[in-house]
């Protein structure tokens, strides 16, 4: 069994107000969420690791999943959230600059209008992630596709990864105009992708492997397979899954892969793009 790495959960102790967006179709997720409930998943699924990503928007969150991974090896980075808008933007990386295991940065972007990317605030934060080498998660909904592409080719030197294959409507069966956004933007050598949140765009309660099927093709046809990593998107899958049968659908669709290939998709890719 090759090393894994899991490249996108979540950690939070439940606040109502602060995460609204975990409804009352999510109740099943409405309560504390900690390193101690997803370390027996990771060692059953043999993972040694994970990086943990920011759900709120805060640099309080920042400092919380920082916290956690300093007290728990087996969360091995951390993609953290600043105001990438503010002016004073380079001093606020330089804060954080001495964080070991603070990897990058990513804002609820499929909360903002379509836009957003293009602002000028925005980009000059982006801008100055590079000095710091510090990788941008690229978190939108399909129909943002477009602007999410201006971004990665005026920022030709910066790690960008798309989470969640861009939140296509896999629910609807719906493939084309999401189809033709991620060949655009696989044709850029500094995008990577993410292989997460899948089962939330597809049917709660009904959906099947091979629903994600037509989706995953579209991803391994399109992006060079050392740009694919994976990831659980825990323990927001719970409201359609559970972790272990998102890992065995995705070990059943590579399964046919040399192991070199699965071993990218797995842990080289995340280790890389990370350098966890």
């Amino acid at each position: 069994m090759s090393k894994r790495i899991d490249s996108h959960q979540h950690f939070w102790k439940f606040d109502p107000v602060r995460d609204s967006w975990i409804d009352e179709s999510m109740s099943n997720i409405q309560r504390d969420f900690l390193p101690e409930d997803l370390e027996p998943l990771l060692s059953e699924n043999q993972f040694e690791g994970c990086v943990a990503v920011q759900a709120s928007q805060s640099e309080e969150e920042t400092h919380f999943l920082l916290d956690l991974a300093s007290k728990n090896d087996f969360i091995k980075g951390v993609v953290g959230w600043v105001d990438l808008r503010n002016e004073n933007i380079d001093e606020r990386l330089k804060f954080f600059s001495d964080q070991k295991k603070l990897k990058g940065f990513r804002h609820v972007v499929q909360g903002e209008p379509d836009d957003f990317m293009y602002g000028e605030a925005f980009r000059r934060g982006i801008a100055a992630l590079k000095p710091f080498n510090y990788t941008y998660d690229i978190l939108i909904f399909e129909r943002q596709l477009p602007a999410a592409l201006s971004l990665v080719k005026d920022f030709p030197n910066q790690k960008f990864v798309i989470d969640h294959i861009a939140k296509p409507n896999i629910k609807s069966e719906t493939i084309y105009s999401w189809k033709s956004g991620i060949e655009e933007i696989a044709k850029y050598d500094n995008v990577w992708c993410k292989i997460s949140g899948m089962v939330t765009e597809a049917d709660w309660k009904n959906w099947k492997p091979e629903d994600l099927k037509p989706y995953l093709d579209v991803i391994f046809e399109n992006f060079p397979i050392d740009k694919l990593m994976y990831g659980s998107d825990w323990p927001v899958l719970n409201v359609a899954s559970d972790y272990n049968e998102v890992v065995k659908t995705l070990e059943d669709y590579i399964s046919k892969f040399s192991i070199e290939d699965q071993n990218k998709v797995w842990f080289e890719n995340a280790n890389g793009f990370y350098e966890l």
